[in-house]
């Protein structure tokens, strides 16, 4: 990857020379602009306002322009002269826990990649106190004629850094609440927390640009003059919510459906809450009827099966006892010659 600033970063009395490189890219198709009439390109000209010539790009520098109009011009030279000392170096100026970041304030992000076989060891050591620490670097650094924030952290083995924004450049949030007095009840909750459960976790890597891809399709079919347009179906939005929590429910029940959860996948509707009323004898009870009798069914056979091993398990019982009986007796009828030929007279043998 291409490095796009080169400089150090200053932890303490340590410097580490670094390269700059974009850790994100944007996959957005861009168009251009056409005549409609002949399809010819648009293009944008610079001219200059005072002669009313087109400029070149190595023509064309920087310049402030004053309340009065008058344009101050601005050199990379000048910038470069600044007395700040982030001007080529990141310089680290606090470490604190990650969640002290607000969100809000993250911008572009980029890679630190070590630069050179001099800076292996100084990045090692950074990126391993990262590690331990479980803290965030807070830096200065200087980027494209101006001063930013950045937040150093560890991904994988690499260093990453993310521009923050000032605190000053974070807008407050005046206005942006709703201005009406809303209560939630607990019941609301609960099913909030049961749609949220169902819905789950998700693997951000699994997640597509689905409107890229059907843009990509549309050229492609458009190159080769196969596009035929449909009509878009849209999904009516702005309506009023006739019941928030048949609202609830019904999300509940669509997202366990897409789950592979129980349910039906019907879309969902909003209807008024009264039909969670106690349903009438005659509703819906063949369905449940057949899954009793299912369960009584597999019940009988469990009991059948109990009752068989119990009698197997009898009959082996009685025949180990006649074994038992059997090898008793013959032990004892051995016992028994034993004796009688004790008592036997012995013949003596004649002289």
């Amino acid at each position: 990857m291409r490095s796009i600033w080169n400089g150090a970063i200053s932890f303490g009395l340590v410097s580490i020379p670094i390269k700059l490189v974009n850790a994100t890219e944007s996959h957005s198709i861009s168009f251009r602009q056409i005549h409609v009439t002949d399809g010819g390109r648009v293009r944008y000209r610079k001219v200059c306002e005072l002669d009313g010539e087109e400029v070149s790009t190595d023509e064309i520098g920087k310049g402030y322009e004053e309340a009065d109009g008058s344009i101050v011009p601005i050199t990379d030279e000048d910038l470069a002269r600044l007395p700040i000392a982030t001007a080529k170096t990141i310089e680290i100026v606090s470490f604190v826990p990650a969640d002290q970041i607000d969100p809000l304030q993250m911008d572009s992000a980029y890679y630190l990649a070590a630069n050179g076989a001099t800076a292996a060891k100084p990045y090692t050591l950074l990126r391993e106190a990262l590690k331990r620490s479980r803290k965030v670097a807070i830096a200065k650094f200087a980027l494209r004629g101006r001063e930013r924030l950045g937040m150093l952290r560890v991904v994988d083995d690499v260093i990453a850094m993310h521009g923050l924004l000032w605190p000053d450049e974070i807008r407050a949030p005046e206005g942006v609440a709703p201005e009406a007095s809303v209560s939630v009840r607990e019941a609301e909750l609960d099913l909030a927390d049961a749609l949220m459960a169902t819905l789950g976790e998700v693997e951000i890597s699994s997640l597509q640009d689905e409107y890229r891809e059907a843009v990509e399709a549309m050229i492609t079919a458009k190159a080769g003059g196969a596009f035929e347009p449909s009509e878009a179906v849209v999904e009516p939005a702005g309506g009023q919510v006739i019941d928030l929590m048949a609202a609830l429910e019904n999300s509940v029940r669509a997202a366990r459906a897409s789950r592979g959860g129980d349910g039906g996948g019907g879309e969902a509707e909003v209807t008024p809450i009264r039909r969670k009323a106690a349903a009438p004898a005659g509703g819906s009870p063949k369905a449940v009827g057949g899954k009793k009798s299912t369960a009584a069914g597999a019940r009988k056979g469990a009991e059948g099966a109990k009752k068989a091993a119990a009698k197997s398990t009898s009959k082996a019982a009685a025949s180990k006892s006649a074994a038992k009986k059997a090898a008793s007796g013959a032990g004892g009828a051995k016992k028994a010659a034993a004796v009688a030929k004790k008592a036997a007279p012995r013949k003596r043998s004649s002289a």
